[in-house]
């Protein structure tokens, strides 16, 4: 006899499916919050794991930056002490992230932030229950549970009762596990293949930017100029973020510079996608309206890894386009930088380390227009420049495709969790 669907309050699942809530088939704990709980003071460079919200992600525990507390210290805690098999989810913070204790891990302790979940239940999976916390049916029950407040969070209590679909056989949970890991599989070699296709750009960044590898048939010495002897410098017209809208000319604010990877901004391609600024032309200064080939600068970062965040103006059709907030516009003064090569040429750690040299500030460090010209740069002809930026920016292609079929591959497997976590498909 075929089998039909019912409505729950996950949605519509098979009639032989059932719908738990985690209480009945997990049990909970907590961190140890009395009085051993460690201090910051009382951690070490190595010793027992001591794990919080921002080791744990996408099913992962990692280790960088981990903090670490005595053998001691440890045994007097009296809870959240892990054990293979656990999963640690947050509780606050990073909301619903979540890691699984693999068998290598050995000893560990949690922070307040997260809570141990165990499956307890035989006919429960944990590699089910793991993909659970990923899946859209979870974030549903975390807007149900911790919705409307400004901070969202959860604790235990609430976390126990989500709901969550159960397969009517561990052999069905198993097979949408591995169909899902299959998946995963393949988005790591992707995630692996892009992170060395990235560290090798870098090198040849650093190699073909600073003259230290030369392509064939160029030669000769580069020229060393000062960025006052390239550019005119100068502000961009300020205006705060509730200012801008989907209405009016296209404006580029400081911190969708920070908040991208790319290092141009394109009027034409990313014209839609680009904040606007409602506001007749007369009140901005001609010198903040950015032409094809201007780059812009941020003068604030909270970090000095965005001290140098720029992008360089793709302007084709001549939109107007404002400087917005905290940036500094170089427009050329010559023709002795290819369009192409001003992508790259301030990318190097050369340059870098001279915009931390003149970034002045505590909390939020930047440049001003009065040192920026004074940074120097190295380039050769523009013939060299442009032979040079061709070869980056096949690499930057390469890149490009590999992100797209990454990210085709990631939206391939939330759809296919809705539909096998859901039981809309059978794999058996």
């Amino acid at each position: 006899m075929k089998l039909g669907y019912k409505q729950t309050e996950v949605g519509v699942i098979p009639d032989d499916w059932a719908v738990s809530t985690l209480e009945k088939i997990c049990s909970f704990e907590n961190g140890d919050r009395s009085s051993n709980y460690p201090s910051p003071g009382s951690f070490r460079q190595s010793g027992i794991p001591f794990i919080n919200a921002g080791h744990v992600s996408e099913g992962k525990i990692s280790t960088s930056e981990m903090n670490y507390i005595t053998q001691e210290a440890y045994e007097r805690l009296g809870g959240g002490k892990i054990k293979a098999g656990d999963i640690l989810f947050c509780l606050r913070g990073s909301l619903g992230k979540f890691g699984v204790v693999n068998d290598n891990f050995g000893l560990g302790a949690i922070a307040s932030s997260l809570v141990i979940v165990r499956p307890r239940a035989a006919a429960l999976s944990l590699d089910y229950l793991s993909l659970y916390f990923s899946s859209s049916i979870c974030s549903q029950m975390i807007d149900i549970w911790a919705g409307g407040a400004a901070q969202p969070n959860l604790g235990a209590k609430e976390l126990a009762r989500f709901s969550i679909p159960i397969p009517a056989s561990l052999t069905e949970q198993h097979a949408i596990a591995q169909a899902l890991s299959n998946v995963d599989a393949l988005l790591d070699s992707l995630e692996s293949l892009i992170a060395k296709k990235r560290d090798l750009k870098q090198a040849a960044m650093q190699q073909l930017l600073t003259g230290q590898t030369r392509l064939p048939g160029f030669s000769g010495e580069w020229e060393v100029k000062r960025l006052g002897d390239l550019f005119n410098f100068s502000g961009g017209y300020s205006a705060s973020r509730d200012q801008l809208s989907s209405e009016g000319h296209c404006y580029l604010h400081y911190g969708d510079i920070h908040g991208s990877a790319k290092t141009c901004i394109d009027t034409g391609v990313d014209f839609h996608s680009i904040p606007k600024l409602d506001i007749t032309l007369k009140r901005v200064s001609p010198a903040s309206l950015l032409d094809d080939g201007d780059v812009v600068f941020v003068d604030a970062s909270e970090d000095n890894e965005g001290t140098s965040k720029h992008v360089v103006v793709v302007n084709k059709a001549k939109k107007p386009f404002i400087a917005g907030l905290h940036t500094i516009v170089a427009k050329s003064k010559t023709d002795e930088l290819a369009f192409e090569f001003r992508r790259y040429c301030f990318q190097t750690s050369a340059i870098r380390q001279q915009f931390l040299f003149y970034s002045v500030g505590t909390k939020v460090s930047g440049i001003s227009k009065s040192n920026i010209p004074k940074l120097t740069l190295s380039f050769p002809s523009v013939a060299e420049q442009t032979a040079i930026a061709e070869v980056l920016n096949e690499m930057d292609i390469e890149l490009s495709v590999l992100e797209l079929r990454r990210n085709k591959t990631a939206a391939l497997k939330q759809g296919m969790m809705q539909e096998l976590l859901t039981g809309r498909t059978r794999l058996i």
